[in-house]
Order: structure tokens, then sequence, then C-alpha cells
């Protein structure tokens, strides 16, 4: 390629590869250590995959002494939506997985192998495109749209693999005489690889997750340069994995089938290529029973955020991705039960890739409520006051003006062992939790069965005699026990068990009424607790309501 060619193609002037790998000094990193990356496209909010992704990286590189960075890539302008890197590492800070260089959430960067946001590196891509024009490893196309479209249908008719390459390759060996006109004719032009593969060749991958795979070599001369002047991903990412010292790269198995064609680019530019791990796509099960993607269109639960803002607790978020890599995730957190979550060791050997895994929310909520019963009462009212702050600021103003009432509340049954209260799930629960503490349940007569209602109104003005709020639990319960024998029910559980004919019901039975009088639900935390933090008038009150 002539000079005169490369300064048409490539007018402005540009750093030499010598000054841009002098810029980019070899890591020094202890042996062993991984350098990874998250690094998204800014075309909206941060999808649970890529999320999943990023913390798979995260904790491949932070368990190996190395390095974890953030990299905008954001070459495709047309689909690039204000504010969407920020959204990514507010996203990302949630849940305390900080990138150690990249991209800041002021607008910053930090780190030596900056800028880490594609865009602004358009001048390092063009000159590697220009070299490789010059060694002719890439060569000016100057098809139109149309002229591709007319190729694929060609293709398509002939039944052959669609694609630009070998005798559909029209501008691949253009003398310089052609490539001369059509610049000075000032036709626009992509720059492409000239690929050296061919595809009926095999070649060995060796991917971290899914092992040894044998795959067909790439003859596609893909584009590395568009009419913009700035890179596709895939000579983008290439020329930034070599520049940042990127050891690993963690990423979907839908990019599988591209590494043919990187590690081909890698081979032509002389660069150790990064070990690959991509993982199965995470999935869910449809209406029908069937497996599908998580969908962005579909899914609430796409969007990371979603998480957040339904207020599920960071720590069990993450266990619950965890455990989704590693099956031996819940058998560890059995024997190190408060140990911080981040001390897991992930195991790649054992992430599996047989099939996508499955997202569970009856599985993600037990793991929640696990987490929310290792917490004491003000750690749970503390998350639960900063969620609110943020999505419920009126629930937030009743709990600070309330925090001690809340925190006895939240108090009930925590802190004893495995049965400690396991209602909870996330701090959107506790709203509802709280709501017959500050105002009186509305009672449906329905809620009352197999209890008629002449038994409730007399069991509730029995007790009401009797209560007091300064009983001891021993005290509070042979009152109830009293209450049940002078109605009909049997004072013991074991005495209803041997003459159930004897009785109306049992003592648990009235329990259940005035648990219902109280909470309007069968189920609660301790009875005894409620009616102490209620206090003597409004627990009279409430008994009062069948009166």
């Amino acid at each position: 390629m002539t000079p005169e060619i490369l300064d048409l193609l490539f007018p402005n002037k540009l750093p030499t590869i010598k000054e841009i790998e002098k810029r980019y000094p070899a890591r020094q990193l202890p042996p062993g250590a991984v350098v990874s990356r998250l690094a998204p496209s800014p075309t909206g909010y941060l999808h649970i995959g890529n999320f999943y992704q990023g913390f798979m990286a995260e904790r491949l590189a932070h368990q190996n002494q190395g390095v974890f960075f953030l990299r905008v890539e954001d070459t495709d302008q047309a689909r690039k939506v204000e504010g969407a890197v920020e959204v990514v590492l507010r996203a990302l800070g949630h849940y305390g997985i900080m990138p150690d260089e990249g991209a800041q959430i002021d607008g910053t960067e930090c780190g030596k192998y900056g800028p880490y946001t594609q865009s602004l590196r358009k001048e390092i891509y063009q000159s590697y495109a220009k070299e490789w024009v010059k060694k002719g490893l890439a060569y000016p196309c100057f098809c139109s749209s149309e002229d591709i479209d007319l190729m694929r249908k060609v293709q398509e008719k002939q039944g052959l693999r669609p694609g630009y390459y070998g005798r559909y390759a029209k501008c691949r060996d253009l003398s310089d005489e052609q490539i001369l006109e059509n610049l000075k004719a000032k036709k626009p032009f992509i720059i492409r690889m000239r690929s050296t593969g061919d595809y009926n060749n095999r070649i060995v991958v060796e991917d971290l997750l899914k092992g040894k795979l044998s795959m067909p070599d790439n003859e596609l001369d893909i584009v590395i340069i568009k009419k913009d002047g700035l890179p596709t991903y895939h000579f983008a990412h290439i020329v930034d994995d070599h520049l940042m010292g990127t050891t690993n790269v963690v990423r979907g198995e839908e990019w599988l089938s591209s590494v043919p064609l990187h590690l081909q680019m890698f081979k032509m530019m002389g660069w150790q290529p990064p070990k690959y791990a991509h993982h199965a796509l995470l999935q869910k099960m449809d209406d029908s029973g069937k497996r599908r993607k998580i969908s962005k269109r579909l899914d609430p639960e796409a969007n990371i955020e979603y998480f957040a803002q339904n207020g599920y607790p960071q720590d069990a978020v993450l266990e619950y991705l965890l455990n989704l890599m590693n099956a031996n995730f819940e058998d560890w957190r059995k024997q190190n039960p408060t140990v911080p979550v981040m001390d897991f060791p992930l195991n790649f050997q054992k992430i599996s890739n047989t099939a996508g895994a499955l997202f569970d929310f009856v599985k993600l909520h037990s793991i929640c409520r696990d987490v929310v019963a290792r917490m004491t009462a003000d750690e749970v009212f503390s998350e639960t006051l900063n969620w609110a702050k943020q999505f419920k600021p009126d629930f937030a103003k009743k709990l600070e003006k309330n925090s001690d009432m809340v925190k006895s509340v939240l108090n009930i049954e925590r802190g004893i062992g495995p049965k400690s209260r396991k209602d909870l799930s996330k701090w959107a629960d506790v709203e509802n939790e709280l709501s017959y503490y500050f105002e009186a349940p509305t009672i449906d007569a329905a809620v009352w069965a197999p209890l008629i209602e002449s038994d409730v109104k007399k069991i509730a003005s029995d007790y009401a005699a009797v209560y007091n709020n300064d009983d001891d639990k021993d005290t509070w319960f042979n009152k109830i026990k009293q209450v049940a024998s002078d109605n009909g029910f049997a004072a013991n559980m074991k005495d209803y068990k041997a003459n159930p004919d004897n009785y109306k019901g049992s003592v648990a039975d009235v329990a259940k009424a005035l648990r219902i009088l109280m909470t309007g639900r069968a189920q609660s935390p301790d009875l005894y607790q409620i009616m102490k933090i209620l206090g003597q008038k409004e627990v009279s009150d409430r008994l009062s309501v069948v009166g």
C-alpha cells in the first residue's frame, strides 16, 4: 500500500505504534495474578446477565491478587444512552463490586491504562489499523450496503455460508490504482481485516469454562474500522485487552463463536491472547414450563436495579448469584454461617455449563430470609431506613419517628439460632410487617374459621378482663389457657388430642383468635411480644372490636 493511499485513508496525524506501546507498559503483578474486566456498552440499564458476568470477573481477579477494571465500549454511538455509565457504576457500587481502574461515577477515570472509554481511544485504533493496512493485513472496502445485500442474496440462492470472504470479498484484491481512484473520487470506505483463515480447517480452543473445543477457523474479512472512523467491537477489544494487560476475559456464551476470529486477530497482531471463559446464559422458566433467556422486554428482573428498588438485601443477591455459579456454595455457607459472602472461594472448575443457570425467585427469597435472619434488629432497621429514604420517603419518615418501637418489633424472635424468625425476605416486606402496629387491622369474618363469631366475642371479652401488659410470659399464657377452659376449649393440646369431641377446640384456637384480633393474620411472630409492644390500651381497644 503506497504512502499516498495511507495518507488518504488516515489523513490525521497519528501516534506511532512504538509511542502507543510505551504509554502502556506491561503490568507489574505477582505471578499468577489475573487482570479481568467488565466492558458494558452504555445502551441503557445494566442487565443482570452482564452483572453476573462482571461479578464473576471481579471474583476471578480479586481472588488471584489481580486487577478488575471497567471499560466502556461505546463505539456504537447510535445506541449510546446518556447517563448509562453512571447507571452501571451505581449498580456495581450498590453491591460493593468496585473496579480498581476505569470510569468513575463523577465522569473521571482512575488507572494508568486509560482512557477506559473506547470513543476516546479513536487515534489508538486508527494507528493499529493503519499499521495493518501498511502490512497488507487489512484493506479499504468500498462496497455499498446494496452491494452487500446483493452478495448475501447470491450466497443464499447458492446455499452458501453468508459473509464477506473468498471470492465474495470484492475489494480484497483491488490494485493500488483502483483504491487510489476510489479515494480521489471521495467514495465512502471502511477498513476490513484480510483474514488468514480457512473455514474448512478446525482449530482447538481451550475455554476456562467450556473446556477444549474444536471449532472452524475464521475466514471472514470482518470490518475493523467503520465509516465514522471508530472501530468495531472485534478490533477495539483486541487492541484494548492487549494494551490494558487483560489476562482473562469472562463473557457470555453468545460470544463463543467469535473466539476463532479473536484468536486469529491476536495472532496477526503478534500478541498473547487472554484466556477466555464463556459462561452459560441466565435463564428462567416461562409460563409454559420451558426454559428461556431472561429478557429485557419481558422480565423486570433483567434490570439489576430491580433488586435494589424492591429492597433485596445486597448480600443475599450476591449469595444467590454465587449459588448459581458454584453448587457447593450452600455447603460452604452452612459451615461458615457468619463469614462475609465475599470470602467464598469461587471455583471456576465447579461452574456448570451444560445449561444456563436457572434464575429462581423461590430460591432467591429463601436465601434472602436466611440473610435477614442473621442480622441484628439494628442492622435490619438501618438497611430498611436506607432503602425507604430512596424509594419510599413517607415510610422512611414513619420509621424515623417510631424508631424504638420498630426496632423492638424487628427484635422479636431474632438471634435465637435455627428458629430465628424468617418472615422477612426484603426491605419492602418490613412496611407490611409493621402495618398492624401503626393501625388496627380490618378483620374479615371468614378468617375466624373454624371458630364462630360468638365464641370469638366471648374469648375477646373474657381475655380483656384479665389482660395485663406487665404480665410475664408464663402468666400471660396461663390466662389464655384459663379463658380457653372457661369457653369449652381444651387448655392443653394433649387433652384435646386425646378427646377432641369433648371440646370446641384447643387453646391454640383461642390463641389464634387473639392473634387475628391483634394483627389481622393467622400467623405472626411471638404474640406475647406483639401485645407487649402494642401496650395495654391498644390491646384492650382491639379486643373490643368484636365485643
